[in-house]
C-alpha cells in the first residue's frame, strides 16, 4: 500500500459486471480530474489465446483436465505483484495490452488474441487502477493483495454468473451449451482454490442477487436485467461510512447487518459513485499531504 502511488484493484470473474464497476471508476476520475493508470487482467494472461489453447491441449495430455485462466499457472501473478510494488514505490512499471477483437488488434496491426509488447507506464499518474481477475490474490509466495489500498469485490451469486456466461459464449462467441458447461466444470476448482478467496480480503464487495427465479441456469432464457435484481454491498470495515445518508439517497435500500447494505439493482451505479467518490478523494488528499 502506498501514500504517494495509490492503488485500485477491482477483482471478479468473466462476467461477473466488473467493466460495469470500471466505467463508474471511470467517470469519478474524470469528474475529479484524477489521471488513472488502467490496468487490464487479461494483460497479465501468461499465454494469448493460440498458445493458451495449445497449452490447455498439453495439460489435458498430462492429465490435468482443470488448467484455466482462474489458476495461478496460466497467469504472471508474479509480475503483477511487481507492478503493484514498484508502482506503490515510485509510480512506475512495465504494462501491455491484450487485443480482444478485431478492432483492438487493428489500431496495433496485430491479430486479436495476441499481446502488444511490455511498456513503461506514463509519467506522472495519479493513481494506478486494475480490473481483473486476481486483484486480490495471495499465496505463500505471491501476495497482490496487500499492495492494493482499495479493493473491491464484484461477485454475482454462482447461478446468476453462470447465466451470464452461457448467454455470452453462446450468443457472442458461438459456443454450444455443452462447450460452456464443460469450460464452467473445468475451471471450478480454480474458482474455489484462487477466486473465492479473493473475496474475503477485499474493502467492499457487490454481489448481485436476481430476485426472479434463477434454479435451473442452464435452462434459463435470458439474463435477470437490473430491475429484476438487488445488490448486496458488504463493508469489511464499516467505521467512516455514512449509512444514513446512503440510505437517504438510495430509495427502496435498507441494512441487513451492520456492515452490510442491500439495494435495487438498478441504483448500483449510483451507489458506487457515492461510495467510492469520498475514498478516491481521501486517497487523493494523502497523496497530496505525503509530497
Amino acid at each position: 500500500m502506498s501514500r504517494k502511488h495509490p492503488i485500485i484493484a477491482v477483482t471478479g470473474s468473466s462476467g461477473a459486471g466488473t467493466t460495469t464497476v470500471m466505467n463508474s471508476f471511470k467517470h469519478i476520475f474524470r469528474r475529479e480530474k484524477i489521471s488513472a493508470q488502467i490496468v487490464e487482467g487479461d494483460s497479465f494472461h501468461r499465454y494469448d489465446r493460440l498458445a493458451m489453447r495449445e497449452q490447455m491441449k498439453a495439460e489435458e495430455a498430462r492429465g490435468n483436465h482443470n488448467f484455466s485462466h482462474f489458476g495461478p499457472e496460466a497467469n504472471l501473478l508474479e509480475e503483477l505483484e511487481t507492478l503493484f510494488k514498484s508502482y506503490g514505490a515510485s509510480g512506475t512499471g512495465k504494462v501491455r495490452k491484450y487485443l480482444h477483437d478485431e478492432a483492438e488488434a487493428a489500431a496495433y496491426k496485430q491479430k486479436p488474441g495476441t499481446f502488444i509488447p511490455w511498456e513503461d507506464i506514463e509519467n506522472n499518474t495519479d493513481l494506478l487502477f486494475y480490473e481483473g481477475l486476481h486483484g486480490g490474490y495471495a499465496d505463500d509466495k505471491i501476495n497482490v493483495a496487500t499492495q492494493v489500498d482499495l479493493l473491491v469485490g464484484v461477485v454475482p451469486i454462482i447461478n446468476l454468473e453462470w447465466i451470464q456466461k452461457l448467454h455470452r459464449d453462446q450468443r457472442q462467441r458461438g459456443y454450444s451449451q455443452e462447450a460452456v458447461t464443460d469450460v464452467i466444470l473445468r475451471r471450478m476448482p480454480d474458482y474455489v482454490d484462487h477466486i473465492c478467496p479473493q473475496f474475503s480480503r477485499t474493502h467492499v464487495n457487490f454481489q448481485r442477487v436476481p430476485t426472479v427465479d434463477t434454479s435451473n441456469p442452464f435452462i434459463a432464457k435470458d439474463i435477470p436485467s437490473a430491475d429484476e435484481s438487488m445488490v448486496v454491498i458488504r463493508f469489511a470495515n464499516p467505521h467512516g461510512i455514512d449509512f444514513p445518508y446512503l440510505l437517504s439517497m438510495l430509495d427502496g435500500s435498507w441494512m441487513t447487518r451492520p456492515n452490510s447494505l442491500v439495494i435495487p439493482g438498478g441504483k448500483m451505479g449510483l451507489a458506487m459513485q457515492l461510495i467510492f467518490t469520498p475514498m478516491i478523494l481521501k486517497l487523493m488528499d494523502t497523496k497530496r499531504k505525503s509530497f
